[in-house]
């Protein structure tokens, strides 16, 4: 087998409650759902629970990314009791009904033991992609607006470098992941993650440019552990 490194990783995120803000990661354990606790709650709204999309995210609610999670025990997401700090100060149990009534729209939480994802477990996104989509949209783009787990530092200097490695199956640490498809994007990226404000430039951008893809998304082959620094080697 051949190995070509086509990068490193220069950061990983996990979203404990999807939509709300991420965690920024030296290190995780990706299992065959992705990376252990990744968007293992979400909130479903009122009278949706039984639509194709039942979620409320930032699309209905941008604030969430105000709302910021966390598990007690972070070695063990699985078994630790999560608490979530509002954007006021408080901090609540994740299952506190309270918690719902402040998010609106008729929210209740629910766990989902493989994660609640639109598509796959694993997102990757490269850092010429952002530097790309930014001169595009004419702002600079945090990596967290396209909610990526893995973000990647490429040897190559060329645009859009992850459209390449679909199909292709990629070492990262001990971990191995196949690159399944293009990431098609939605208004949910116009949403900024510090101020929860929304720029339909880019998702026009993205949209005009890219019919409406950015990044990759990806499922686990092989689990494994992953850190920031580790090559991104593809098999071929």
């Amino acid at each position: 087998m051949t190995l070509a490194e086509v990068g490193r990783v220069s950061a990983l995120y996990r979203y404990p409650v999807k939509s709300m803000r991420s965690e920024s990661l030296d290190s995780i354990e990706v299992g065959w759902n992705g990376f252990i606790g990744d968007r293992r709650w979400a909130f479903v709204r009122e009278g949706k629970s039984q639509s194709n999309f039942p979620w409320l995210t930032i699309r209905e609610a941008p604030e969430m990314w105000s709302y910021t999670p966390r598990f007690h025990e972070p070695d063990k997401p699985e078994t630790s009791r999560t608490v979530i700090l509002a954007p006021d100060g408080r901090e609540f149990d994740v299952a506190d009904p309270a918690l719902g009534d402040l998010l609106e729209h008729g929210a209740r939480v629910i766990r989902q033991g493989r994660g609640a994802f639109d598509a796959m477990p694993l997102s990757l996104i490269s850092t010429r992609t952002l530097a790309s989509i930014s001169t595009l949209a004419d702002v600079s783009l945090d990596p967290r607006r396209f909610r990526p787990n893995l973000v990647i530092d490429p040897v190559a200097d060329n645009a859009y470098p992850e459209d390449d490695w679909v199909g292709s199956v990629m070492k990262i640490g001990s971990m191995r992941m196949r690159v399944d498809r293009r990431d098609k994007r939605c208004v949910m990226v116009n949403v900024d993650p510090e101020t929860s404000t929304k720029n339909p430039a880019v998702l026009r951008a993205i949209a005009q440019e890219r019919d409406a893809c950015l990044g990759v998304y990806g499922t686990t082959v092989q689990p494994g552990f992953v850190k920031v620094g580790d090559p991104v080697v593809i098999e071929l």
